[in-house]
């Protein structure tokens, strides 16, 4: 993830680079560097360093990793004849790369011809099974189809392989939320919360899987996710503290009598409701009356 000094730096750098105060190669390497797609940017600022002969002499080497970049840029912007214009040089520069042959692959796939770019990844994957790009292309092609299910197959197969990769795992457990298959989307989040137990996003939307779920068992646990949120975020989570209110609610409907329930609820939910009533009318307090209307029809 890219953090926010990290973000603030790139920031900086394009608005320089808009405005003419130079650093081209800084931002575009920078853009690279943190994997950002800010396609457009670096296809209009890439072209510029590729079109000027003494900027381009004076990348040395670098001036093929540049043609990589503009290329992914260009097919992302669909400017393919400009993709295609940049693949050629590296093909000239590099007869038979198989990182060329990726890009090569990926051009078939940004015009559409499925077919052609699946074959061209399979021949790829036979010289090198262990092929990550390769692998995620055939997940993004299959989920650009509309076949969620043959995403999923691809993504399990690589997880089982990478199975240090969040991005995937969050991938994966956002095509099942997005199939309504909670129970599959859960598993995946408890794996990205055992790798990595401090990332808050991802309590959160685990809380979510379960809030939906519902049980109570699940509404118990969603609510200990919610507040593990709130912790990790500093009482900051809006989203977080309407979840517990919600929990609350819906435990409370399911525990009516319970003494232990009683003094949880009225407990960590005052609490909530203090924070989500500051946060309102700091930030929006317009709306406050609304947030009191709904918490009301919570009967909190």
């Amino acid at each position: 993830m890219v953090s926010k000094t990290e973000e603030e730096q790139v920031n900086r750098l394009e608005s320089q680079v808009d405005n003419g105060g130079g650093g081209v190669w800084d931002y575009l390497s920078l853009v690279r560097k943190l994997r950002l797609r800010r396609s457009d940017k670096v296809l209009k600022h890439g072209l510029s360093l590729l079109n000027d002969r003494k900027s381009r002499s004076a990348l040395g080497s670098e001036e093929w990793t540049l043609h990589e970049q503009v290329a992914v840029a260009a097919m992302d912007c669909q400017c393919l004849d400009v993709a295609k214009d940049s693949i050629k040089v590296l093909q000239k520069k590099f007869p038979g790369s198989k990182r060329v042959g990726r890009l090569e692959a990926m051009l078939l796939e940004a015009r559409g011809l499925w077919a052609e770019a699946e074959t061209a990844y399979l021949s790829l994957l036979e010289e090198n099974p262990f092929d990550q790009v390769v692998q995620k292309r055939r997940v993004a092609m299959a989920k650009a189809q509309g076949n969620m299910s043959g995403a999923i197959e691809l993504l399990n197969k690589y997880l089982e392989i990478f199975m240090a990769d969040h991005d995937a795992w969050r991938e994966l457990a956002e095509i099942y939320v997005s199939l309504q298959m909670y129970k599959q989307a859960a598993f995946c989040y408890e794996e990205l919360i055992l790798s990595q137990p401090t990332v808050p996003l991802y309590h959160l939307a685990y809380a979510d899987v379960l809030y939906t779920l519902g049980g109570l068992d699940n509404l118990q646990t969603a609510k200990k996710y919610y507040t593990s949120t709130i912790d990790l975020t500093g009482g900051k989570n809006t989203r977080a503290l309407f979840g517990i209110c919600l929990c609350t609610s819906a435990i409370g409907q399911l525990t009516k009598g319970r003494n232990k329930e009683d003094k949880e609820k009225s407990e960590l939910n005052s609490l909530s409701i203090k924070a989500l009533e500051k946060d309102y009318s700091q930030r929006a307090s317009d709306k406050l009356p609304l947030l009191t209307s709904t918490l009301r029809s919570l009967k909190l």
